[in-house]
């Protein structure tokens, strides 16, 4: 990804936030130079919470991509942060993410703000994508069961939670506008419980074609580093 286009796409994502009042914690609007000046952030930087853009390595942010923004996180030893973590989730109208399961991550994807949310979800067998198998899940507390490969639309309000071993992909479904989702899990490692089913770079390679203004949580030990 380009940075001229991670600029944009928090931009994008802070206008969409301010839009229904929801305010980040103060790290949210730091840029470079406030981190540089910031004493007692090894929980921010080491549980990588903040800004996260991504294309996946695929090229087609508008397509495949997404704003995510973590809350709060801990790891997997508890002996940093909380036993759990919180995201939210910004995409444009028709932008999804891929087709992935978790082994260790349960989770809730929740529709915050905005249009619909289409998700899609398999069962597997020791982490291989299972298409014959029927789906259960916890739509809003209430046990659901869908095919394998059928559309699941959530409407603002609504939640759905997903196991370990659930494929699954979502997105905002076109012709409903733009969408914030927010994602209520057990901790979060982006590092090593991300499953994919087809070649995926997890954090994109950045193209530098613009000034750096708001570090991604990914970037955080290369920069600040010194």
């Amino acid at each position: 990804m380009k940075r001229s286009e991670i600029n944009k796409a928090i931009n994008f994502a802070k206008k969409g936030l301010a839009l229904y009042k929801f305010k980040l914690p103060t790290f949210g609007y730091w840029e470079v130079e406030d981190f540089l000046n910031q004493d007692g952030i090894e929980e921010i930087v080491e549980l990588m919470l903040g800004w996260d853009v991504t294309d996946f390595g695929l090229g087609d942010f508008d397509s495949v991509g997404a704003v995510l923004f973590t809350l709060r996180n801990g790891n997997l030893d508890n002996t940093l942060g909380v036993p759990y973590a919180e995201k939210l989730i910004i995409l444009k109208e028709g932008q999804r993410l891929p087709l992935h399961c978790h082994l260790q991550k349960t989770e809730d994807i929740i529709n915050r703000f905005g249009g619909v949310l289409s998700i899609t979800l398999f069962e597997s067998e020791n982490g291989v994508l299972d298409k014959q198998k029927e789906v259960e899940v916890s739509i809003d507390g209430m046990k659901r069961i869908y095919h394998p490969g059928e559309e699941i639309l959530l409407e603002a309000g609504q939640s759905i939670t997903i196991r370990p071993g659930q494929y699954h992909f979502f997105g905002a479904k076109v012709g409903y506008g733009d969408l914030i989702c927010g994602e209520v899990s057990s901790i979060n490692d982006d590092l090593v419980d991300n499953y994919f089913t087809e070649k995926i770079n997890r954090f994109s390679k950045i193209e530098e074609d613009d000034k750096l203004r708001h570090l991604l949580c990914n970037e955080y030990k290369e920069v600040l580093k010194s």
